[in-house]
């Protein structure tokens, strides 16, 4: 299977930069949003061959995700369920009879960290969720699962270590790279969960998923890697491809993919 992930910061801008045709040129089982900024009815999409999933915040033109399908899930979860985590939409979680699938777009700690306090209790609870959701345990509202794997994606608004940003020394302590934020993320992955990027190449060096839009950064790839895919260390044998798709423009961000045999 094929999955793919793309932060796409205001997605009816993007729909006006081609993503009709970088959508099916990617062809994927399942295409995961973040940042869609948009409400229900805000947009169209003919999409006749995907089932279509989304998440609004409470706040016009702010957060969203969304999931598009191939395959029609057993249920779809639209939050954590924790009423003060899940005004913003920020995840879409599908369930399929082998796995979870789970989109994501975490809170950002903002400058000077000033949402750090909220940012904390959320991964908390993500991790929380996700472990939940790989024993069979769904939130108040969801109908009975069993245990099985689970595959998350999404901007998760962190670089892990320093090989993940091209100036850690300047960035160290900011959001994004505060060791709050990336002693989180530690705790998701030895809670058991994989980075598929980096299991594969785990020296790799410039390969970034976010650029600032100031200071040429692009252009200079003065970037983060703040957009993932984990699995269950379970599966994580069975990870084919993971990959950066910096040559796809649209976004500050670019798409993430993997590719994955159950």
């Amino acid at each position: 299977m094929r999955f793919v992930s793309w932060n796409v910061n205001g997605l009816r801008a993007v729909a006006k930069k081609g993503f009709d045709d970088i959508f099916a040129e990617f062809d994927a089982d399942i295409f995961a949003l973040q940042e869609t900024k948009l409400q229900e009815g805000q947009i169209e999409f003919d999409l006749p061959h995907h089932c279509d999933y989304w998440s609004y915040a409470e706040k016009k033109g702010y957060s969203g995700t969304a999931v598009f399908s191939k395959r029609e899930p057993l249920q779809v979860v639209h939050g954590l369920g924790i009423a003060e985590l899940d005004t913003e939409g920020r995840i879409v979680a599908c369930e399929f009879p082998e796995f979870w699938f789970v989109d994501v777009y975490t809170p950002n700690a903002q400058n000077g960290l000033a949402r750090i306090d909220h940012r904390m209790a959320w991964d908390d609870a993500f991790r929380g969720f996700c472990k939940g959701l790989e024993a069979g345990i769904v939130p108040d509202g969801a109908e009975a699962s069993s245990p099985k794997p689970v595959v998350m994606c999404g901007d998760f608004n962190v670089a892990h270590n320093e090989i993940d940003l091209k100036n850690p020394s300047s960035n160290r302590g900011n959001a994004g790279f505060s060791d709050e934020e990336r002693g989180k993320f530690t705790e998701l992955l030895d809670a058991g969960f994989t980075d598929t990027f980096r299991s594969l190449y785990p020296d790799r060096e410039g390969i970034y998923s976010w650029w600032s839009y100031r200071f040429n950064a692009r252009a200079n790839n003065a970037g983060w890697r703040i957009d993932y895919f984990l699995v269950s260390d379970s599966v994580a044998d069975k990870i084919e491809a993971a990959s950066i798709h910096n040559e796809v423009f649209g976004s500050d961000h670019c798409p993430v993919s993997l590719e994955i045999s159950f």
